[in-house]
């Protein structure tokens, strides 16, 4: 936890020491008031008072009320501004973090720990620092106060109130031990809520294709009902707690007032009423303490959920990225758009069997490469490296001659632009969906429109309503060939030197998808291409084609270089055309 507190700003440490004082002058008004109550008691039993006496010491009472009260009022507001301001400060410091994660950190904690990260677990420090700036600073000073005035007035009445705190802080303490697991266990059936939620709202066609509703309601109503009676068992503890509160400080006003009333029985008539006022401001000096202990042990019940919380955020920013960025390069590379693999093996975590092994090609300026084979055999995990969401565990990656790792992220996705497998487009519109990720002024309509009609999505989109046309979130409203074409306008754009097509072709009809390549060969003759597809027609014009069998490469040439030599093409391309179609 106090590893998270120095996000503070100097602004907010400043409203925290104000804070702080604020509570010591709220408690100091607080503290008067059983005085104020001594001297009315005593006014109220002796015979010879004036009104005024009472006016007076009324008076005081009110101004330290409203005191108190403006002095409550200023701390909470400027806790709760103090707590806001760090969880935003945490919060873009995780979410920043986490843009730059690669494939490896994002599978170790999963899409739906993340999303809880950063939301819910940094929700609970957020409402732990604000409760503790205006209690758990307030209980503390409160207790040393009240016990130093109790101390002085009765030793007899301070063992009563010191075997109170002792009974509270037994159950507190045995609550805690029960429940710290407890909150341990609820940060993680969060996630897994999250992340069921997740699964069957992005997967909401295919639940409902394979009639699975019931089956993913009871998925979900396992993980809920799990996290419901955990919450449950917290919150029963936690209830238990407060009628312990009421009894032991109503047993403690009992004994003080019965304790009172016996020494008061034994004092002579004219000292009885100076020491009836004593009992009533000792007893409300013993509420305080009990009180202060409720609320510092309240804090610390609260506490650890919070510090599971802290530390799951603590985890994703002190993670150590694996994808580290390079140094500028000091010269111009001698050559332009051209990529090669040496060597490079590959496995996911710490899996024993490598994705892919000993793979070696080298593609030149204006080429373009294409990878095939089997489900698994490795061609995504080729693109990813390209692209560099992972880096090789061996061998080594060269952009234009200089290793891959040495380019900063900027200058490197400004010469390889990737269209992913899975097709993301965000909420907006078309125009801001195709410029993503630059101002508005740097394309124009024109640029806009020349990349569209590249990708062949011209036509639909003029359909739409044209550039402005709305795009609702991750693209519902587009079909799955539609959102393919705007991602490829979004990279060509761009006009990088090597264009990674990751399996983008597979939604498009074959009219398309041949117009489109066309396009490609015509419009961007300097780009270098990278293709990983299934179909043939796709890529069986490209100047180098890699057959990957396992992770490692059973075939390189053009197709009909491994039409002769390489029986594993031959059969791929048998699945999918005629003999008589190939004659």
């Amino acid at each position: 936890m106090l590893h998270l507190l120095k996000y503070l700003t100097p602004k907010d440490r400043f409203f925290t020491l104000l804070c702080i004082a604020l509570v010591a002058v709220q408690v100091f008004f607080d503290l008067q008031l059983p005085s104020y109550t001594q001297e009315i008691t005593v006014l109220v039993s002796s015979e010879n008072n004036d009104v005024n006496q009472y006016l007076i010491a009324g008076g005081k009472m009110l101004g330290c009320t409203l005191g108190s009260i403006t002095a409550s009022i200023i701390v909470g507001y400027f806790a709760a501004k103090v707590a806001a301001n760090l969880s935003f400060g945490i919060r873009d410091r995780v979410f920043k973090k986490i843009t730059k994660f690669g494939q490896r950190e994002i599978n170790k904690f999963s899409t739906a720990s993340l999303i809880t990260r950063t939301t819910n677990d940094i929700t609970q420090v957020q409402m732990f620092v604000a409760s503790a700036l205006q209690v758990f600073v307030r209980a503390p000073i409160m207790a040393v106060w009240a016990i130093q005035k109790i101390l002085a007035s009765s030793l007899t009445l301070s063992m009563l109130v010191a075997a109170a705190v002792i009974i509270l802080l037994t159950v507190i303490i045995i609550l805690m031990l029960i429940m710290i697991p407890k909150f341990k266990k609820i940060q993680r059936q969060i996630d897994d809520v999250n992340r069921i939620a997740r699964e069957n709202l992005t997967g909401l066609k295919v639940v409902r294709a394979f009639n699975a509703e019931a089956y993913e309601e009871r998925k979900f109503s396992r993980k809920n009902t799990a996290l419901m009676r955990t919450q449950l068992f917290t919150m029963r503890g936690l209830a238990i707690l407060f009628p312990v509160m009421i009894l032991v400080e109503s047993t403690l006003s009992l004994m003080i007032y019965w304790v009172g009333a016996k020494v008061v029985n034994d004092l002579p008539i004219s000292e009885r009423a100076e020491f009836f006022g004593d009992v009533v401001a000792f007893n409300s000096y013993a509420i305080y303490v009990v009180m202060s202990f409720i609320m510092m042990m309240v804090i610390l019940i609260i506490f650890p959920r919070a510090q599971v919380s802290a530390k799951r955020i603590r985890e994703v920013l002190d993670e150590d990225i694996a994808l580290k960025e390079g140094n500028d390069i000091s010269a111009e590379p001698a050559t332009k758009g051209e990529l090669e693999f040496r060597n490079v093996s590959f496995k996911y975590n710490d899996d024993e069997a490598y994705c892919i092994k000993d793979v070696s090609f080298k593609v030149k300026q204006g080429q373009t490469l294409a990878f095939v084979g089997a489900t698994g055999a490795g061609k995504s995990t080729i693109a990813n490296l390209i692209t560099r969401l992972s880096d090789p565990d061996s061998g080594e990656i060269l952009l234009d001659g200089v290793p891959l790792k040495d380019y900063k992220f900027k200058e490197l996705y400004q010469k390889i632009t990737a269209v992913p497998q899975k097709s993301t487009l965000f909420a907006g519109t078309v125009r801001s969906n195709i410029a993503f990720g630059k101002a508005k002024v740097t394309f124009s309509d024109d640029d806009i429109n020349k990349a569209l009609k590249i990708a062949e999505a011209k036509s639909f989109v003029d359909k739409l309503g044209g550039l402005g046309a709305k795009i609702t979130q991750s693209g519902a409203n587009l079909s799955g060939g539609q959102k393919q074409r705007l991602q490829i306008a979004r990279a060509v754009i761009r006009k990088p030197e090597i264009l990674v097509f990751d399996d983008s072709f597979s939604a498009l009809d074959y009219k398309t998808d041949r117009k489109l390549r066309d396009n490609l060969s015509r419009e961007l003759k300097d780009t270098t291409c990278i293709i990983v597809a299934q179909r043939i027609g796709t890529i069986k014009n490209a100047d180098q084609i890699i057959v990957l069998d396992h992770g490692r490469v059973a075939g390189v040439g053009t197709h009909a270089e491994l039409m002769e030599k390489s029986n594993l093409y031959h059969e791929i391309v048998l699945t999918q055309l005629s003999q008589a179609e190939l004659d």
